[in-house]
This record gives structure tokens, C-alpha cells and sequence, in this order.
């Protein structure tokens, strides 16, 4: 039997690719089916008349947000990155994002516009995981999830503290085996960890180890089933690779808006952290991550890079104003989110570098 992709299967049809795999899932394309992270469907098969009632209108619709606390996560600077979304360049129907973090870009674009293809990356085996967990099977992830909610939620402090920091081993052996499949028990692991950690961090020693102590919120939502089922719908054609951002050049053309939010370097001695891995991403990698940058500017993509602004504490720091001296750079409002010492937080200089 010849078969076609879901991509193709949009085209013919007219229709998104996204629409088509959500008619794969609901068993309305005969014969279709999930090869790897994709759907084939038959050449032969004719355009299923569409029956939406208006719940799944508006399920459509409904905005998705991350399903993960992160540092540096961008929704409080998605207003200014807005701007700088180039989709109303007609040619652009890609979108790639290398340092996929929280995700909070990615599901604003997911959510506001149909893409022919997305590719997200991270160096984070865990992120990464649970990223693949929610795409496969949420369900199963949810298997897992609903149980810890459960237990968690009533019980007294010292209790709370017994059950997290087993969770916490339980998480880090399970880090330590090498594993091609999806681990929901590690994502579920993860989800839970970020909704009941400090600050909702996530932090590794040098060996590789979580080690963020345990949070002090009342009622933490932990396994928020709607925005993960939306999640999971919205993630069905994403390819989600473990690996570093170099990888994606093969995924990058001219067609492709690209969004980098690397570790952002450290504005003070006392403010670094990068440890998202137990891998460094110092000034050498930042310059290698601006060459990369003009490597794929050559290649006609739209670029996006977010980073710290050393002037914010040092004016005559051009650091980035020379690595990015070809883009253009500006300057925006945020806040600090992440310090010990509360008086500490507040507005600061954040960088959007663009090459358009």
C-alpha cells in the first residue's frame, strides 16, 4: 500500500498538518498509522469530512502555557518578543528553538500560527524526556502525575519533606540509567520535582544530580491535566531531539524562524546559573553560539537571541554589543526573578539580538 506523510496529507487536503494528525488520533483517516513520531497515511485516502462541534472548536483555540517553572523563562518578555516574530514574511513555516527551556515561546507560536515544521532541542536529557512523555502518551504520564498530587497535597510538612526528597532519589537513579525509551516515571518525576522544588528550579551538581531542596507552597498544582492534553496536541508533529543547538543546522533554512534563549551569561560574580546541566556555558560558548548564529544568517533564516545585558552592571562591557556587532540589538525591561536576597530583585536590562 503507498502512503503519504501527514505533511503531504495537509497539503492535498488543504489543511494543517496539526488537524491532520489529530484525525489520525481520533481514528477518522482509515488505515493511517503512527510510524515513530510521525503518521503515513494511505495515498489513496479521501479528505474525512470534518465534524467539529464547537468543543473541539474551542479546545483548537485555547491557549497552552509551559508545563514547567523554569529560570529565565520568557513569558514575562513575550510582549517584546511578539514584535519580533517574522511570520508575516508569507515564507516562513518553520520555526526552530534550540534551547527549548519552559517553552514559553514556542507555545505562544503554536498556539497563534500553523507551521509546516517544528524542531526543539535541549542538552537537558531529562527536559527532553518529559517533553517526549507529554507528545506520546500523556496519558501514561498522568498514570504517574495524579498519584504524587494526591499523596502530596494533604499531608503535614514533615511528611511532605519525607515524601520529596524520596521522590528526589528516585529521580536521580533513574537519571543515571541510560534509556532510549520515554521514562514517564521520570517525567512525571520532573513535573513534580519543578511544582514542589525552590523557586521551581532546576539545578545539578557537577556529578549530574538534582539537588534543589524542597519549596515552601501551600498547594502546589501538580498535575494540571487540561494544559497537558493540550500540550500533548499541540507537540504531535514537533520534532524533539537531545542534543546541542549545533544539531539544528541541518534543520535550518531560509524558510525557518529560529529562536536561541541560551544560559544567559552571569551579570554578576554571585548571580551565574547555568547549571541546568552539569555542563558550563561560559564566554566561550556564548561566542560560539554568535558564530553559529552568523553561520545560519548566512543560510537566510530569521534569528532571535535573548541574553543577559553586562552594562547592566558594567557599562563599558560590550561583550555582546561586539560578538553580535553585525545584528541588531535591543534593549528591554525585566525583572530578576532569581536571588536570595529579595532587595536585590527588580528591573534590570535584558538583550533581544535579531539579524532583521
Amino acid at each position: 500500500m503507498s502512503v503519504i506523510s501527514a505533511k503531504d496529507a495537509a497539503k492535498k487536503w488543504g489543511i494543517s498538518q496539526r488537524r491532520v494528525a489529530a484525525l489520525c488520533s481520533e481514528g477518522r483517516i482509515p488505515n493511517a498509522q503512527r510510524v515513530g513520531n510521525m503518521w503515513v497515511i494511505p495515498s489513496a485516502a479521501e479528505k474525512p469530512i470534518d465534524g467539529r462541534h464547537l468543543r473541539y472548536t474551542i479546545e483548537d483555540l485555547l491557549p497552552i502555557k509551559p508545563f514547567l517553572k523554569w529560570a529565565g523563562g520568557k513569558g514575562q518578555l513575550l510582549s517584546q518578543i511578539q514584535e519580533l516574530y517574522p511570520f508575516e514574511d508569507m515564507k516562513i513555516k518553520r520555526y526552530a528553538e534550540p534551547f527549548i527551556g519552559g517553552g514559553a515561546v514556542l507555545f505562544d507560536i503554536l498556539s497563534k500560527y500553523e507551521l509546516d515544521e517544528v524542531y526543539i532541542s535541549d542538552i537537558n536529557a531529562e527536559l527532553i524526556n518529559t517533553y517526549r512523555a507529554i507528545r506520546d502518551d500523556v496519558d501514561g504520564l498522568i498514570n504517574f502525575l495524579k498519584p504524587m498530587e494526591e499523596k502530596f497535597i494533604p499531608i503535614e510538612i514533615e511528611e511532605r519533606k519525607e515524601y520529596f526528597y524520596k521522590q528526589r532519589d528516585r529521580f536521580n537513579e533513574l537519571k543515571g540509567i541510560e534509556n532510549n525509551n520515554v521514562d514517564f516515571e521520570k517525567a512525571a518525576l520532573m513535573i513534580f520535582l519543578n511544582k514542589t522544588c525552590f523557586n521551581g528550579l532546576y539545578r545539578v551538581n557537577k556529578k549530574g544530580l538534582f539537588n534543589v531542596p524542597m519549596g515552601g507552597y501551600k498547594k502546589p498544582t501538580i498535575c494540571d491535566e487540561k494544559n497537558l492534553r493540550a500540550v500533548s496536541e499541540r507537540l504531535q508533529n514537533v520534532n524533539i531531539v537531545h542534543g546541542d543547538y549545533k544539531q539544528s543546522e541541518s534543520f535550518i533554512d531560509s524558510n525557518t524562524f529560529v529562536y536561541f534563549d541560551p544560559p544567559y551569561r552571569p551579570i554578576t560574580e554571585s548571580a551565574s546559573f547555568t547549571a541546568y546541566t552539569e555542563y558550563d556555558f561560559n564566554d566561550k560558548e556564548q561566542i560560539e553560539l554568535a558564530e553559529f548564529v552568523n553561520k545560519i544568517n548566512d543560510k537566510g533564516a530569521k534569528i532571535v537571541v535573548s541574553n543577559s545585558d553586562p552594562k547592566n552592571t558594567d557599562e563599558n562591557d560590550d561583550f555582546f554589543d561586539e560578538i553580535y556587532s553585525s545584528h541588531s540589538i535591543k534593549r528591554v525591561d525585566a525583572s530578576r526573578m532569581i536571588n536570595s536576597n529579595g532587595a536585590k530583585r527588580g528591573k534590570i536590562k535584558e538583550l533581544l539580538i535579531s539579524n532583521f
